[in-house]
């Protein structure tokens, strides 16, 4: 089985409800639930809340919600992996086999059925892979980006001080859409490693949606 698990916690620390909130006309997790099911590589959409509301909506929507996650797996500082590998374990201590599972965020309306099938087709191309996620290019200059501790600059990276900036790698950021692996990687691997293959995305394909104004940019985008 292909599974795409939507993890949408009810609390958002910077956009109010953001997991529902409408976006043209819809709860914005509606278009992730639609991009799943237009998809057709899914054999389940499961959405993983802690939200009787969120549950109802993706019900609604056609995601199956066979849980509400428990307490320990919805704050603010609970790493994804966590809440995916849980949602795993639900599914296989009921005899369900799960083979390669997909997380997908709620807040991404961008999602392409192209690049999920990429994603797909990466991890079942090479088994020594362990994740492929989506991603974007940021500015080269991000490399020599610094930062304050206890009052004192400390350089992100020192290795590209002195770098001349044509010869910096591009720079890459988790772009928030999508993450694929096996079952057994996603319990067992890290999803940044050497190891991991990445999708790349066009500046027109996604806006990683953290803030008001990343909202904003993703409404505008979303009128394209």
């Amino acid at each position: 089985m292909n599974i795409a698990i939507i993890p949408a916690r009810k609390n958002s620390a910077r956009i109010k409800n953001k997991n529902i909130k409408i976006f043209r006309k819809k709860p914005i997790i509606f278009w992730t639930i639609k991009k799943a099911k237009e998809s057709k590589i899914f054999d389940k959409i499961l959405v993983s809340t802690d939200s009787k509301k969120i549950s109802k909506i993706a019900k609604n929507y056609g995601a199956e919600v066979p849980f509400l996650r428990p307490k320990n797996l919805s704050g603010d500082g609970i790493p994804v992996k966590s809440v995916i590998c849980h949602a795993i374990k639900f599914l296989k201590k009921r005899g369900i086999k799960v083979k390669n599972v997909c997380c997908l965020f709620p807040a991404s309306p961008f999602i392409s059925k192209k690049n999920l099938l990429k994603g797909l087709k990466k991890i079942e191309k090479n088994k020594k892979t362990n994740f492929v996620f989506s991603v974007q290019k940021i500015d080269k200059s991000y490399a020599r980006s610094f930062f304050f501790y206890k009052k004192k600059l400390k350089l992100l990276c020192k290795k590209f001080e002195s770098y001349n900036s044509q010869k910096i790698p591009e720079l890459y950021v988790d772009a928030g859409q999508f993450c694929w692996a096996t079952s057994k990687n996603w319990l067992s691997k890290r999803i940044f490693s050497t190891n991991s293959k990445i999708i790349k995305l066009k500046s027109n394909e996604n806006v990683d949606i953290n803030t008001k104004s990343d909202w904003n940019r993703a409404l505008k985008l979303g009128k394209k």
